[in-house]
């Protein structure tokens, strides 16, 4: 694992200091360029880093194996967000704040990072994912999650063909007792992303960020 991750810039370093920072975390087989176009349509004040995984999967990347796989586990996944974690501590100094975007798998580490430092992140959007299965690893510090309540967007498809149902409702069962949710169902946008469900991440992240609680 490189010791920093590959990262696509929405401004150059220069222009950076004292912004928002919204980071975006891809799904699996995907990597940093894939979502860095919602960059152009999410609130002009951000500064938005978008994040390559750590591991080869396929023709790009993931943030740990699949659950079938034999390589998942929870270190797995813990490893990746430290992994992040690490490079975000050396540049969240220069930002007003730090907001995380996860979709799909993207979604477990963003979500994870939370888990392990809520008080670090203003906000957290989670489109088309879930969150990991923390199998009493004591990373994932829930208790303070729960104490803080922050705020989560999640955005998804009933009818999404990727994530497993089990997952689905381990999510929403996590998110109903630690989180202060905004959830929002899309017919017909199935394992994707569309323009309604990134406006109202935009005014998501504008009430809660740039606003204030």
């Amino acid at each position: 694992m490189n010791e920093t991750p590959e990262v696509l810039w929405s401004r150059p370093e220069a222009e950076r200091r004292g912004t928002p920072l919204l980071v975006i975390f891809h799904g699996y087989g995907a990597d940093e360029a894939d979502l860095f176009s919602l960059a152009a349509q999410l609130p002009a004040e951000f500064t938005v880093a978008s994040v390559r995984a750590p591991l080869q999967a396929g023709p790009g990347y993931s943030w740990f194996p699949l659950n079938n796989d034999l390589g998942y586990s929870v270190a797995s996944v813990t490893a990746s967000a430290v992994h992040v974690e690490k490079w975000l501590d050396g540049v969240r100094g220069e930002h007003s704040s730090v907001s995380l975007l996860g979709f799909s798998q993207g979604m477990g580490i963003a979500t994870t990072l939370l888990r392990h430092r809520p008080a670090d992140y203003a906000a957290v959007v989670g489109l088309s994912g879930f969150v990991v299965d923390a199998a009493g690893d004591p990373f994932f510090d829930d208790a303070a999650v729960a104490a803080l309540k922050p705020d989560i967007f999640w955005g998804r498809d009933q009818a999404d063909p990727v994530i497993p149902e089990n997952a689905i409702e381990a999510t929403n069962t996590w998110m109903h007792g630690h989180v202060k949710l905004t959830k929002v169902l899309y017919t017909g946008i199935g394992h994707g992303i569309n323009a309604q469900e990134i406006a109202h991440v935009g005014e998501f992240l504008q009430y809660k960020v740039l606003k204030g609680k």
